[in-house]
């Protein structure tokens, strides 16, 4: 299963607690659309105004054309997308016409169980 993690920024201080209330009651059509893009599982994590999404998908998923289609998939989708999208801004150092942008590992610890 695939992970990918996503950074970007709320827009000012001044709507991160309104942000944080809309993912208190996210609407079922966004829910399902991201089901039907393939999305398995999705944290969004905030510290002051940074916020980075951590996205599990089916193998094969490809997230930014399934973001694209799914926002077409119903209009409080779209609703959702543009609001979402009216309180956020890219990160710096995100590239041209990235929104959300992919975040480069630099560590990865998986390894054995501690020795007794």
């Amino acid at each position: 299963m695939p992970r990918q993690v996503l950074t970007l920024d709320l827009k000012d201080d001044a709507v991160v607690d309104r942000y944080r209330e809309y993912h208190r009651r996210v609407p079922v059509e966004v829910l399902d659309s991201l089901r039907d893009a393939g999305v398995i599982g999705m944290q969004i994590f905030l510290l002051g105004r940074r916020l980075v999404m951590i996205v599990e998908t089916a193998e094969g998923a490809d997230l930014r054309r399934a973001f694209e289609t799914r926002v077409a998939s119903h209009p409080r989708v779209a609703d959702w997308e543009t609001l979402m999208t009216s309180l956020q801004q890219r990160a710096p150092g995100a590239a041209e016409g990235e929104w959300w942008a992919a975040m480069e590992p630099v560590f990865d610890f998986s390894g054995p169980a501690p020795r007794a």
